[in-house]
């Protein structure tokens, strides 16, 4: 009962010093669209626009928010000697995380207005409605962030990589100017000289970092009590990072100016996420049995669509989509098998 009464006023305070951050968060960003807004029309889309301005706004916003909220319950912990360990790397944890927030407000603004563009074809916004559009955007932004950081777990943090990737690949299809850019493959979202190529190549970077942060996080719980358990956690933590840094080289390495590298790193991808599938059952053998059975059904429906794509029966757009779908899905089912009580990452990561 104790417990649950500290949780609860721990929420409440949590949500009090949310809604204190959007309130400055609201007030900031009006006067600087005030300066910006005023004595001008803008348009939704584009350069120089209201989407433009608030997805920047409410991308800073948001970074800020979930920072904020991680470096609060910091200090309070500060004087724990046994957490040095884990404060070693929670400076990268908190950088990672922190571009993430912000990433996923960066490209849901502009997805919410390539939307808004689409449905009133050649509208402008007046200053006024400008002023308080984009600042309330932008404190929404820093208090949902600021509620995702106070409580952030493996499980939830399952659910920011998950809206990550649907934010970002869907913002860069919206935003693509090429309509047929689907007739090759989904790399060539990342290769055209428009938002649509940045988009698309900061969301495979950016997820690549998240996979990283997801390899000690997301194998905190595993055994450590023997020199075999702490050697099968290793390997599962190297795997991981292993896969998130080929998935950022697929990003930071587009396809029409290093062909050769990205098609490695993208080939190294897949086989880095099977050697995980393969070795699921060694490394983590408390693993529940119908997880370890989806993720060989993955590998093959994989297997299956990289020969149909050989024969022709699919482009390689199809083939990349479904593998993609397939690996993230996993990897967010494996943070929320692995980690059945969705333990808080303020308790701790540092196993």
């Amino acid at each position: 009962m104790a417990a649950r009464e500290t949780a609860g006023r721990r929420s409440l305070d949590d949500e009090s010093f949310a809604l204190t951050l959007g309130a400055f968060a609201f007030a900031i960003s009006a006067a600087v669209a005030a300066f910006v807004f005023w004595g001008r029309e803008l348009p939704i889309d584009g350069r120089h626009s209201l989407g433009d301005f608030t997805a920047m706004a409410g991308a800073v916003a948001a970074a800020v928010g979930f920072a904020i909220s991680r470096l609060l319950p910091r200090r309070a912990a500060a004087a724990d000697p046994q957490d040095a360990e884990g404060a070693k790397y929670r400076w990268f944890d908190l950088i990672a995380l922190s571009a993430a927030h912000g990433a996923i407000a960066l490209l849901g603004w502009i997805g919410v207005a390539t939307i808004l563009e689409h449905s009133f074809v050649g509208a402008t916004v007046y200053a006024s409605p400008a002023v308080a559009l984009a600042a309330t955007a932008t404190a929404l932004s820093a208090y949902l962030s600021f509620l995702s950081g106070a409580a952030l777990s493996p499980r939830h943090l399952s659910l920011v990589l998950a809206v990550f990737l649907v934010v970002g690949m869907v913002t860069a299809m919206l935003s693509s100017t090429d309509p047929l850019w689907w007739q090759m493959n989904l790399s060539a979202l990342g290769i055209t000289h428009d938002i649509s190529s940045l988009t698309f190549n900061v969301t495979l970077i950016v997820s690549g970092v998240l996979v990283t942060t997801i390899a000690r996080f997301g194998t905190a719980s595993l055994p450590s009590a023997t020199v075999l358990d702490r050697r099968r956690r290793g390997v599962m933590r190297v795997l991981f990072v292993l896969l998130g840094a080929l998935l950022a080289c697929v990003g930071i390495f587009p396809v029409d100016r290093f062909f050769l590298i990205h098609n490695t790193v993208a080939t190294g991808m897949t086989v880095a996420f099977a050697a995980l599938v393969i070795g699921l059952p060694w490394l983590v053998p408390s693993m529940p049995k119908v997880f370890v059975a989806l993720g060989f059904v993955y590998v093959g429906v994989i297997v299956v669509l990289a020969v149909l794509f050989a024969v022709g029966v699919y482009n390689l757009t199809a083939v990349e989509l479904v593998s993609a779908l397939l690996i993230f899905s996993w990897i967010i089912l494996f943070l929320r098998n692995v980690h059945p009580g969705g333990r808080s990452l303020r308790e701790g990561a540092d196993g």
